[in-house]
């Protein structure tokens, strides 16, 4: 009896499974008859990315579309190397290889890791159909149907040839033939057993197994995937020996174009279209046009300036940006000294302790609370006390003091540390908070009084920004890479509108500016030197200019009507600077903006009608005399200008009566 009730559930159980596979078998066999009767994908231009720089030329064009080769045009070893090392099965399956599927759940639960997939060539390629590649399960979803369309429109060979040309090979490089053209300078139909290996171990990761990233990395990566071959039985024993031993003559180069620093740019212009409103209709018509701000003659000064004062053996590491100050679009970007050794952009992704270029944001909120350029405080070593009795002793660069009352345009010259905390809490340390989220800096802020050295980090682009309001006199603007986007049928997809948001003074713009023109004035040369001064000599339009120095990070950012440039350098691994590394932020800015502005006219500001010009002398900023050896036209607004009878601040406002005291050293 109970033999007979357990083969009564052991029938139920079979015909439950039968039924179970019947109707997946029915259900799946439904899909791929719906999908053989929807429109046909055009693969051959699907997710092309053609973006074109400022003047409306062609610069770059992705996924391969450069140049789309048949598969009879690329080397049979790319081609077995490809299957064996990604898909195995390929010729099998349907596009889902359920007992790769299996075995990867199988090791993964084992080892409770992520230790295998078991994507297909023809999933990978419906993923590279996608210009993004989040993680969601609506993702999941359109890259399987994708597969299935792909699967039920296209020969295995056709999709072969699809992914071949439109995969990652790493440093901008997608597909087989503009791959095998930048890292060997031949054709892919050219490609020898050994190249061929190598190429196909390095979309897996672009980034690690590129020769020109790591090349004892890839090369290790290339044995294993020559043993793989054969293990497959797609090489014979004799020929893994040969091409394990070959050696391969790599060349780095990109035909018609010296601009290897341009795809710090492209990466960037991705990222902002990630984060557009782009319908997927490119999906139908067959890809997109996108027309950037990239000036390739700025980017080619940049990345020039760059080459001629970094070399590439020292581990040093830039970042650069310049923009239009009137729009915020970014016309150059250096985002690393190498792109083929590091794809990381250091202007785009990170953010680093700006030091002094902190300042003007603070001396702008200082002309808008009295502040002028005669202003006065004693520079002398101070220790400032603060909330729970907490110190701060900070120090001019080299311990250098005048011990005497100065200018703020003295201060800004020799980026004086004692008048800027001063400045600071005589100001209320929300001010330069308030003032620096005023300018569009989204970086949370400390009201502490370091805040004014520049102690916090702050990307880049959003500082680049802010300094553009001053450029501009006045204006806030968002650092953009995009003007429009079309479908290739000239569909306008997304088009940039560019807002005047009015966000500080002209006048008082005016003034910083010309304030910030005394960091490499000569006339500033007094009991210390102007901290731009070295490169003075190579300055011939008039410039603002800012830098900013800790013991991790140099910074250099400057600007005139035209062009606002920014510039980085210092280590990833937040090694200190030596002193000899201080000079190469200058000298990259400097050769970039005259570089840029070579046989352009000094396109300066006007002064306001408000705005009056003084002969003062520099240092002290009282109103000059016949005793004066040296003197300068400051500026300021009418009814400010200085008088001989002017306090200094020190003795009208002392900071030991709320957040500070001076703590002077005996002479």
């Amino acid at each position: 009896m109970k033999n007979k009730k357990r083969l009564r559930k052991i029938i139920k159980a079979i015909k439950i499974m039968m039924i179970s596979i019947f109707a997946v078998l029915l259900l799946t066999s439904g899909v791929y008859i719906y999908a053989k009767m929807s429109p046909k994908l055009e693969i051959k231009s699907a997710n092309a990315f053609l973006m074109y720089d400022s003047e409306g030329e062609l610069y770059f064009q992705g996924s391969g579309n450069q140049e789309w080769i048949s598969l009879k045009d690329i080397s049979p070893y790319m081609v077995s190397a490809t299957i064996s090392t990604e898909d195995k099965r390929f010729y099998d399956h349907y596009g889902f290889d359920f007992i790769r599927i299996a075995k990867a759940l199988y090791v993964n639960i084992m080892t409770k890791q992520k230790k295998e997939g078991a994507s297909t060539i023809s999933q990978q390629y419906a993923k590279n159909l996608f210009l993004d590649f989040d993680k969601t399960w609506e993702r999941k979803f359109n890259e399987m149907w994708i597969t299935i369309q792909l699967e039920s429109h296209y020969t295995k060979d056709e999709i072969l040839e699809g992914y071949l040309n439109t995969i990652n090979y790493g440093h901008g490089m997608y597909g087989i033939e503009n791959a095998s053209k930048f890292y060997f300078d031949k054709s892919a139909k050219d490609l020898t057993l050994a190249e061929a290996a190598l190429l196909t171990g390095i979309p897996k990761s672009p980034s690690h197994y590129s020769p020109f990233v790591d090349y004892e990395l890839a090369k290790k990566r290339q044995v294993n995937i020559l043993y793989m071959m054969l293990k497959n039985d797609y090489i014979t024993e004799e020929q893994y020996e040969e091409s394990v031993n070959e050696e391969l003559h790599l060349v780095g180069k990109k035909e018609n174009d010296t601009l290897t620093s341009v795809a710090y740019y492209q990466d960037a212009v991705m990222k902002e279209l990630k984060k557009l409103n782009i319908p997927e209709s490119y999906l139908e018509t067959g890809g997109l046009k996108i027309y950037t701000n990239l000036d390739r003659k700025a980017q080619k000064d940049l990345e020039d300036s760059v080459k001629e004062n970094l070399t590439k053996e020292d581990d040093i590491q830039t970042a650069a940006v310049m923009m239009e100050p009137t729009t915020g679009k970014v016309i150059a970007m250096i985002g690393g000294k190498d792109y083929t050794t590091s794809q990381y952009n250091r202007a785009y992704s990170s953010a680093r302790q700006v030091g002094s270029t902190m300042k003007p944001i603070l001396y702008y909120a200082a002309l808008e609370n009295g502040f002028t350029s005669s202003t006065t405080f004693t520079s002398e070593a101070t220790t400032f006390t603060f909330a729970n009795n907490q110190t701060y002793s900070p120090q001019n660069y080299g311990d250098s003091y005048g011990d005497k009352p100065i200018s703020l345009a003295t201060a800004i010259s020799y980026s004086d540390n004692i008048y800027a905390v001063k400045t600071h809490m005589f100001l209320g340390e929300e001010t330069l908070v308030n003032m620096s989220k005023r300018l569009g800096i989204t970086t949370q802020l400390d009201e502490v009084p370091s805040l004014a050295l520049g102690t916090a980090s702050i990307n880049m682009l959003e500082f680049t920004a802010a300094y553009s309001a001053f450029a501009n006199e006045g204006y806030k603007v968002e650092a953009n890479f995009i003007t429009k986007v079309e479908d290739l049928k000239g569909n306008v997809l997304y088009e940039k509108e560019y807002e005047k948001e009015g966000i500080l003074n002209k006048s008082l713009t005016y003034i910083l500016s010309n304030l910030l023109t005394t960091t490499y004035d000569s006339d500033y040369i007094d009991y210390s030197y102007p901290t731009a001064i070295g490169i003075a000599p190579k300055i011939k339009h008039t410039l603002a200019l800012k830098s900013g120095t800790t013991d991790t990070d140099h910074w250099s950012i400057g600007y005139n009507k035209d062009i606002v440039t920014a510039v980085w350098v210092g280590y990833d691994d937040n090694k200190s600077l030596s002193v000899g590394d201080y000079k190469y932020s200058r000298n990259i800015w400097v050769d970039a903006m005259e570089k840029y502005l070579e046989g352009k006219e000094d396109n300066w500001y006007e002064m306001p009608n408000n705005v009056v010009g003084v002969l003062v002398n520099p240092i002290s900023g009282k109103p000059a005399t016949n005793e004066d050896k040296v003197k300068k036209i400051l500026y300021y607004v009418k009814g400010t200008e200085p008088q001989e009878s002017d306090m200094v601040f020190d003795e009208i406002f002392d900071p030991t009566e709320q957040k500070a005291e001076s703590n002077n050293p005996a002479p």
